[in-house]
């Protein structure tokens, strides 16, 4: 079908305001793609639904197919980007019933929104349609709870009372004369914003001027379906201009684009002080932690040990698998190490194959070298990576303060001379022995 646009029908007053969201469109781009996530992709999304509203608005105003279909189309684009940002903010998203409840709310609103726009005097389509609001949501937790065996998360469990709210007003409102239909209208879009302020609350519980800008522009943006329908009602005279009642999306926006930005701030400050592969505290973070470790061993009177710990024949591992393989072994290396000490202990990835453990008090010589025990049997443990068996050695240098040591460069020169000792007395082979093949990542045997 084809339609002929009449220019002369056209709404030219939404023209400011899908340029303004054009260009806020394209400054949330051009942020969210310095740290793409799968949230600022939904954003993205959203935003691009929130412009094709504007754009669709433009000419609401045509007669015939044209109006009804852009009419249809600008309501439905409004809601299905509330929808795409409420859904951002489920921390369970990638699950199957997350998906279907995703599924679920943009099927239903369409639904409902097409049907009061082409057939609004379609009474039992609509008191339908209407049940499904509450129901399907509903319905879809409980199935995920008999599925999982446990309560809902709030956040499930907050949308289901939303949709059970808009399902009992459409009922009663509805068929209201002479505005039913967009009391119904407001109410849809009310509910969506709305979850888009809790959802948003509930994922950036943060006192940042990006997370309560954000939350109080989605509360602002739901409350523009309340308060018009209020002020038409009962102030008639008052006439407020359409660029405020869009203000709230503008204020949403902004604070979107300061989480983005806070975001990678702190990203970027993580990566500043933490190892980007195995994401343990890099040389840097390890510094800082060893000189505090030794002020508090001097203000306590006790010990503190470091262990300095060298993966054994760890570039063979690079050079006959790939370096591929050699990365995720030095993330289970990592875990392993993580696993076997106190949270209050301190473990770092200070070089390629070298790692650091910093053990507090209480601790002693015999502790710290039951530890390095430990450390060096479960590494000879082999592991299978990529359908590859891998078996990798270390060897570990146990400094202490203050016996070994007082300052932590010292303590490091310490840990390393005695590293390379047993290194030399342990693993050194000569040069007509080889190196059993066990040190060697072998093919694994596949059925």
């Amino acid at each position: 079908m084809a339609f002929k646009v009449d220019l002369s029908v056209m709404d030219w007053t939404k023209l400011p305001d899908l340029g303004a969201v054009a260009l806020l469109l394209c400054a949330f781009g051009s942020v969210a793609h310095r740290g793409q996530t799968s949230v600022s992709r939904l954003w993205l999304i959203g935003w691009a639904m929130i412009a094709l509203h504007f754009a669709a608005s433009m000419f609401e105003n045509a007669a015939g197919a044209l109006g009804t279909l852009t009419s249809m189309i600008s309501v439905d684009a409004l809601v299905w980007g509330g929808i795409l940002f409420m859904w951002a903010c489920v921390p369970y998203r990638n699950r199957s019933s997350s998906r279907w409840m995703l599924v679920s709310l943009l099927g239903t609103n369409t639904l409902y929104l097409g049907l009061l726009t082409i057939c609004p005097k379609a009474v039992w389509a609509l008191v339908a349609a209407a049940v499904f609001y509450g129901a399907l949501p509903l319905m879809l937790t409980l199935l995920s709870l008999l599925a999982l065996h446990r309560f809902g998360h709030p956040l499930r469990w907050a949308l289901v009372a939303l949709y059970a709210g808009l399902s009992v007003f459409l009922l009663a409102f509805q068929q209201r004369v002479p505005n039913g239909g967009d009391l119904a209208i407001n109410a849809v879009i009310f509910t969506v914003y709305f979850g888009c302020c809790i959802h948003f609350w509930y994922a950036y519980r943060r006192a940042t001027t990006g997370a309560l800008i954000t939350i109080a522009g989605f509360f602002a943006w739901a409350a523009v379906f309340v308060v018009g329908p209020l002020m038409e009602a009962y102030m008639p005279t008052l006439h407020v201009q359409d660029e405020v009642w869009n203000l709230p999306k503008y204020v949403v926006a902004v604070g979107m684009i300061l989480l983005l930005l806070e975001d990678q701030i702190e990203h970027n400050k993580y990566l500043a002080l933490h190892d980007e592969l195995t994401g343990l505290p890099n040389r840097r973070l390890f510094q800082d932690r060893m000189a505090s470790a030794l002020e508090r061993a001097r203000r306590n009177r006790s010990h503190t040990a470091l262990l300095l710990i060298d993966l054994d024949h760890f570039k063979r591992v690079n050079d006959t698998v790939g370096h591929h393989v050699g990365d995720m072994l030095l993330k289970h290396v990592s875990n392993v190490f993580l696993g076997r000490v106190r949270h209050s202990d301190t473990v770092a990835r200070t070089g390629g194959d070298e790692f650091c453990v910093i053990l507090e008090e209480p601790t002693s010589r015999e502790a710290a070298e039951h530890v390095g025990d430990a450390l060096i049997q479960m590494l000879k443990e082999p592991v299978e990576l990529e359908h590859h068996t891998v078996t990798v050695g270390a060897s570990v240098g146990i400094a202490m303060f203050p016996d070994d040591a007082d300052t932590a460069e010292s303590l490091r020169i310490a840990a390393d001379r005695n590293m390379y000792v047993e290194k030399n007395t342990t693993h050194r082979k000569g040069p007509d022995r080889p190196v059993p093949s066990s040190l060697y990542p072998t093919e694994r045997t596949r059925s």
